[in-house]
């Protein structure tokens, strides 16, 4: 079975009505990415930051997956499919799709702010046990801060994402401007010889520099409905 890696970003969740930090306006539920997704951020005011997550997480519940989400389920009747996506929502497994990797957290977890990545203080949380409250302490500790990787950090998912990459007979970029780095970089541990297809509705610069992708220029839901009958005949 032919292997189908995706790297999904922001506009794979516009159809759901989630905004996202990276638009024309550069903000997130209009506040700057500096004050609720950065180190400096939490460090300055972790009640905001908390509070913010809070917030979001409620709006989160109540979103659902698009048609686009739903047709990269599909796809695993035909293929082995992986989804690497660089939202912090939980769409995709709403949808169903059974192998996600988050390169830039999630949404629904918290975590220890000392130790972020240790799973002993990494807690799921659930739409009746969602609020966090504020100098709420993890199990080492420190207090809970949201699951996700504030800009500036490293990105601790992004070997296995790698590894995924460079194992793709197909390769599809939905949503994602490719500024985000290390995401961004994923398409160069593909293998050349394979097909790339980018799913995005606006003009993606210097989309064709250094090898041959194709440019589907529709929203997710839209562009996956003609991906679809291009790879399932």
């Amino acid at each position: 079975m032919k292997k189908i890696v995706f790297l999904t970003g922001a506009g794979m969740s516009v159809e759901s009505g989630f905004k996202t930090f990276r638009g024309n306006d550069g903000l997130w539920e209009n506040y700057p990415v500096e004050q609720v997704a950065s180190h400096d951020g939490w460090e300055a005011d972790p009640t905001l930051v908390t509070n913010f997550y809070n917030m979001l997480r409620k709006k989160l519940w109540n979103a659902q997956p698009n048609e686009g989400h739903r047709l990269i389920k599909q796809l695993e009747n035909d293929y082995e499919v992986c989804v690497v996506t660089q939202n912090v929502d939980n769409l995709h497994e709403k949808a169903g799709s059974s192998h996600v990797i988050h390169l830039h957290g999630e949404l629904t977890k918290v975590c220890s702010s000392r130790d972020p990545y240790n799973h002993h203080y990494i807690k799921q949380l659930t739409p009746d046990n969602s609020d966090v409250v504020p100098g709420e302490k993890a199990g080492d500790g420190s207090l809970l801060r949201p699951y996700i990787v504030f800009f500036g950090e490293s990105v601790p998912m992004m070997d296995a994402a790698a590894y995924e990459a460079k194992d793709a007979d197909i390769f599809v970029i939905i949503g994602t401007s490719m500024n985000v780095y290390p995401a961004a970089g994923l398409i160069q541990y593909t293998d050349p010889s394979i097909p790339v297809y980018l799913i995005d509705p606006e003009p993606v610069m210097g989309v064709n520099s250094y090898r041959k992708i194709v440019h589907i220029q529709k929203g997710a839901s839209e562009g996956m409905k003609e991906l679809v009958k291009i790879l399932v005949k």
